[in-house]
């Protein structure tokens, strides 16, 4: 399988799954720019199940669009797990069930040794509870770390699914 057959198999299985259980995946986007709507949105009848979400790249767009607090950027830094809480929150305030939020540094610069080039937060949330973050340190090119932040937030939203 190529890596835009893998993703969309990962959209694939997640979809079924919210569908099955009725409910709506809304995405809040940094480092993928809306490559996870364009994988969920790749299978037809995917209207059942995905909502939609921000492209929020820029800081402004993530206080702007997302509610991100402007002290929590100053303070922890766009690639955080305190920020993508808060993106994790703020798309679920335009709506769906279940909310995921990637930020991270793709490459090829733009790292630093605390935040290097493929780490990535991602974080999920279900509406009514805490969000839950992991971060990633993915390897390979810019595309490569963005594939590979694709695949892992659609299996975390897979695992939420499963264990309800």
């Amino acid at each position: 399988m190529n890596p835009m057959q893998k993703m969309t198999h990962a959209a694939q299985q997640a979809g079924e799954l919210l569908q099955k259980r009725g409910l709506l995946l809304v995405t809040a986007e940094s480092c993928t720019g809306g490559l996870i709507g364009a994988v969920c949105t790749e299978i037809a009848g995917s209207s059942a199940w995905f909502f939609g979400g921000v492209i929020s790249y820029a800081n402004e767009a993530k206080m702007r669009g997302l509610s991100v607090k402007e002290e929590t950027l100053s303070s922890f830094g766009a690639v955080s797990e305190q920020t993508v809480k808060e993106m994790c929150a703020g798309a679920l305030q335009l709506g769906g069930d279940i909310s995921i939020a990637v930020s991270g540094v793709a490459g090829p610069g733009g790292g630093s040794p605390e935040k290097p080039v493929g780490c990535v937060y991602i974080g999920w949330q279900r509406i009514g509870e805490e969000a839950r973050v992991e971060r990633f340190l993915f390897s390979g090119d810019r595309q490569a770390v963005r594939e590979g932040t694709v695949l892992e937030a659609l299996r975390g939203v897979k695992e939420m699914l499963e264990r309800v």
